[in-house]
Formats: structure tokens, C-alpha cells, sequence
């Protein structure tokens, strides 16, 4: 599944959906900052689609907070996400058959993934920002748990049913052997109310017809003659009647299974029948009464979801920009949309752009280029803030 974006009313795909999400210094002003950017990453080699990326003048706070929150948001980026995962997925799990509508359906405020990201505002009411960073983030946490512990609530009831469903249904399909005859026999197959004729069922395999109807009648004593019928046919065997009086059933039985006839255990019950038939119209129904409301839910607490996490990875900005850019606040926030042949390019670029901010990073980066499978942790921090935004939130490509 690639993100989605629009351009002039068309829809096209991006063939990347992953987004980095950095910030560095203001030079003189933040716009500075910015052009020097673009210039290093469009302007002759087009490595990256920018975007600024609009964080509002949050309140500060001591540096102890910010320092407790930088572990805090860390942790609650993880949680969020893994969210936004298990609302995406469960949405693909319920739309079945209809998987390529998931895409439509994986809004964030009514508008597709990439669209939302590149056009960030910082939603002042679900967050407002005279609120500490501390509050803010909690409001986020307490958010998403809420819509994680509905959505277990939601899932195992909508699950139970369908699996129920799935249940009977699987008893109405293969083999005759096993199936459920609820859907095949009628009243006037069986001989009923009757003090000494029973109607048995056989499964003959289409192989052996010839060798039934010569045989059945010989099968025990007290067979009625010419009582089989061909009630029913798959693929590979048919269903046959055959009415005997009842103190022969166990010995036909026997002589059955010697010559490859299966006996079916079942008794013909008209109220059981019925019932069985009335719980998967039941079932049927409910599942249609559900699945609507269930893709709306899963529809609008995606969206949710998905808002709060671009907030976190806002809030994480933020907070890192001022531990490791310092006071007053001045940093420009920028969001950069890569190509896959265009990465390590990029993160040379970048590097060489901000290697004076810190030294130790751009060394751990530079001996990184020369030792393979270096510590991640090492490989993910970078002379400035950077964090990775990723819209491919399924596991399969719609």
C-alpha cells in the first residue's frame, strides 16, 4: 500500500511513503534555515519533496521536564503507532473481500495520509497549547489507550460472531462425510413415527454407485426392497436413503463400512434443522448490522489515531530541538519526502549541511559508511533532529 497524494484532483501514487521529519537551527531567521535546505536538496539534485512543517510556540517548561518527556514521548511514539497498525489492519481484516477500499477509508480529517502530513496544523483544540507539554502529551496517551481498549472490545465481539458464522457455514460445505444435511433432505426422504422402519443415510462414493444398487438390499435382513434413492451429489461420492427395519441397523451398518458405504450418523429433526437454519440467517444478520457501524468506528478513531501520532512526532521535535539546540526557542521544523534511490544521497547531503552542530554525530555517521552492521541506535542519531514518519501501515499492498 503506497500512501496516496493528490495533485489538481488526480489521484496518484507516491511510490515512497516514508517521510523524514527534522529540524535544525535558525540561522539569522528560520527562513534562512530553510532556504539553505532546499537549496542543498532540490535545487540541482532533486533528492527529496520539502515541506515546512508548522509546530506552534509551545510552552517550554523546565529542562528536567524536557529531558523526562524526551523518554516519555519516545515511548508513547511506539504505543501511538502500534495503534494506528492495529486500527489500519483490523479495518483491511473487516473489509474482507473489499480490501482495496481500505485506502479510501485511511483518512486523517478527510483527507489522505500524505496530504495531511505535508499540510500539518497543530490542532489547538483536541491540544491546546497553553496546556504544559506534559498535559498535552498525557491527553494524546490517555486518547489512543481509550481507542486501543475499544478496539480489543469491538474486535473480539465482531470476531466471536464471525468465527461462530464461519463455523456453521464450514458445516454446510464439504464433504458429505462430514457436511451438515440441514440444506439437503426434506421431510418425505425418511420414513418417520414409524414403530419398526428406520431411514438410513449412506455416502457412496460416485465410484461405487453400481456396486450400491446392486448390493444394498443384501446388506442385512429386512432391507426394503427398492427404498434408495440418490438424494444429493458433490464431486466425489452421493447421498443415498435407504429404508430397513430396525433391529438390522447395526449389522447393515457393519456390512456398509466393509463394502466402503459410510453410514451417516443423524436422525431426521425438523426443530433442530429449523434451528440450525435460523442461526445462520441470524448470524448473517447481525454480522450485516455490525460490519457498518464497525468501519465507521474503525474509520473515524483511525483518523484519531493517526492525528495524534503526527501531534507526538510534533511534540518530539520540539522538545529535542530545545535540549539540543537550547534557548530561546528558534529551529525550523521540515518535513522531506525521499525517493529510495535517493536516501543515502540525502543523508550525505544532510550530513555535510549540519555536521557543525555536532561533531561526535557526524564522526558516528562518518565510521558508520565503513562498518557494517553497526549499532542502529548509533546509525539513527544524527547531528540534527530526525525522526521517520512511515504511511505503509498494512502488511499487504492494496
Amino acid at each position: 500500500m503506497d500512501c496516496i497524494k493528490i495533485f489538481f484532483g488526480r489521484v496518484h501514487f507516491v511510490t515512497m511513503s516514508e517521510f523524514w521529519l527534522i529540524s535544525a537551527p535558525g540561522e539569522k531567521t528560520c527562513q534562512q534555515t530553510w532556504d539553505k535546505m532546499m537549496a542543498a536538496t532540490t535545487r540541482t539534485n532533486n533528492l527529496s519533496t520539502n515541506h515546512k512543517f508548522n509546530i506552534p510556540d509551545l510552552k517550554v517548561g523546565t529542562l528536567d521536564v524536557l529531558v523526562g518527556l524526551s523518554d516519555e514521548l519516545a515511548k508513547l511514539d511506539s504505543f501511538v503507532e502500534s495503534v494506528v497498525r492495529k486500527v489500519a489492519q483490523y479495518m483491511a481484516d473487516v473489509l474482507e473481500d473489499s480490501r482495496d477500499k481500505v485506502q479510501e477509508n485511511l483518512l486523517a480529517n478527510g483527507v489522505d495520509l500524505v496530504t495531511y502530513i505535508t499540510r500539518f496544523q497543530w490542532d489547538m483544540a483536541k491540544y491546546p497549547i497553553k496546556q504544559s507539554l506534559k498535559n498535552i502529551s498525557e491527553i494524546i496517551s490517555k486518547q489512543v489507550s481509550q481507542i486501543d481498549n475499544d478496539l480489543k472490545t469491538r474486535a473480539s465481539a465482531y470476531n466471536n460472531l464471525k468465527g461462530n458464522l464461519q463455523n456453521l457455514e464450514r458445516k454446510n460445505a464439504g464433504s458429505l462425510l462430514t457436511r451438515s444435511l440441514a440444506d439437503i433432505v426434506k421431510k418425505e426422504d425418511f420414513v418417520l413415527d414409524s414403530e419398526y422402519l428406520i431411514t438410513l443415510l449412506a455416502v457412496v462414493p460416485k465410484t461405487g454407485y453400481t456396486d450400491w444398487q446392486k448390493t444394498y438390499e443384501s446388506l442385512a435382513e429386512m432391507v426394503v426392497p427398492r427404498s434408495s434413492h440418490l438424494l444429493f451429489e458433490d464431486h466425489d461420492s452421493g447421498l443415498f436413503s435407504v429404508t430397513l427395519f430396525r433391529k438390522a441397523i447395526d449389522d447393515f451398518k457393519h456390512k456398509a463400512r466393509e463394502n466402503k458405504f459410510t453410514v451417516r450418523d443423524f436422525q431426521y429433526n425438523e426443530e433442530e434443522l429449523k434451528a440450525d437454519k435460523e442461526e445462520i440467517t441470524r448470524l448473517c444478520t447481525d454480522k450485516k448490522k455490525q460490519f457498518g457501524p464497525l468501519v465507521r468506528w474503525l474509520k473515524v478513531n483511525f483518523s484519531e489515531a493517526f492525528i495524534a501520532w503526527i501531534h507526538i512526532k510534533a511534540l518530539r521535535v520540539f522538545v529535542e530541538s530545545v535540549l539540543r539546540y537550547g534557548l530561546p526557542v528558534n529551529f525550523q521544523a521540515m518535513l522531506l519526502q525521499p525517493s529510495k534511490k535517493t536516501m543515502k544521497k540525502l543523508r550525505e547531503v544532510l550530513n555535510d549541511l549540519y555536521k557543525h552542530l555536532d561533531s561526535s554525530a557526524a564522526a558516528i555517521i562518518d565510521s558508520a559508511m565503513d562498518i557494517p552492521g553497526l549499532n542502529l541506535s548509533q546509525q539513527e542519531y544524527y547531528p540534527y533532529v530526525y525522526y521517520k514518519i512511515d504511511c505503509n501501515l498494512l502488511d499487504f499492498k492494496v
